[in-house]
């Protein structure tokens, strides 16, 4: 399977990729993907440039895959109904992995993602794709809701974009999805303007940078009077042990806010 569409923030799904392959066939490993495993031994290519990475790149994506699984069945336990929405997709196979066949569901990236995607994925009458970037606001009108509770997935995306391309965003899905829940992943405030040392993005074919953080998740009300912060998790307060130094020096209250990767739930009500 060939890539050479694949450049900038599309390539970055590759990262994930390899580290959730990676992170299942370690010793006592924290997530099971075998899909990831089979998906990089049929891509052409060269993942051995990650391999020297830290070990935090990995367990990092570890660790975000089980949060958000977690938060994930949990509101679709509460919510049996519930469509999902999941945005920059790449080749996330949580669909599968977690047994979502019943669950109407629309994975959105752009085209050469969603082209890549298709040949490990197939489509069906629950399960969707939609190629077209995040920011062209008619994907809405493909969605389906009827009325049922939405959950929107963000995982490895937000961070590329700037804020004033995020901020509309938001307000675009408080208008359309009333009442919404959303879990995104945040990355730690330090890390914006630096991806130059980021052990994996340094390392693509192409370059893509950090442009966006917070320090604090509550000032994402602040962008709409519907959205509302509900909770979230820092990834060094899981698997503390595998932190090491860095995730004691992370969890100290005054370096914390700035250290923070970690996975935001937030709702919309436009009501």
């Amino acid at each position: 399977m060939r890539t050479q569409k694949l450049s900038g923030i599309p390539e970055t799904l590759l990262i994930a990729l390899w580290a959730r392959a990676t992170a299942t066939q370690a010793d006592n490993p924290l997530i099971l993907d075998n899909k990831a495993v089979e998906m990089v031994a049929q891509i052409d290519y060269d993942f051995s440039r990650f391999e020297h990475s830290n070990k935090y790149t990995v367990l990092g994506v570890a660790v975000r895959t089980m949060l958000l699984d977690a938060a994930l069945m949990r509101f679709l336990k509460n919510n049996p109904r519930a469509l999902v929405i999941n945005f920059g997709a790449g080749l996330d196979t949580r669909h599968s992995r977690l047994s979502c066949v019943d669950t109407d569901w629309y994975e959105i990236d752009v085209p050469e993602a969603i082209a890549l995607r298709k040949q490990f994925f197939t489509e069906s009458a629950h399960y969707h794709f939609i190629a077209q970037s995040i920011f062209d606001s008619s994907w809405i009108s493909k969605i389906k809701v009827e009325d049922r509770p939405v959950i929107i997935l963000a995982e490895g995306l937000l961070m590329y974009f700037k804020e004033d391309e995020l901020k509309p965003l938001f307000c675009e899905i408080t208008r359309n999805f009333p009442n919404a829940h959303m879990l995104f992943e945040m990355i730690a405030p330090i890390m914006v303007g630096k991806s130059k040392h980021h052990e994996t993005v340094k390392a693509m074919d192409s370059k893509a940078e950090f442009l966006w953080s917070l320090k604090n998740s509550k000032e994402l009300e602040s962008w709409h009077t519907g959205i509302h912060f509900i909770e979230e998790w820092n990834y060094v307060d899981y698997q503390k042990k595998s932190w090491g130094l860095f995730g004691r020096i992370a969890r100290l209250p005054l370096i914390r806010p700035a250290m923070a990767c970690r996975i935001v739930h937030i709702c919309f009500n436009n009501l």
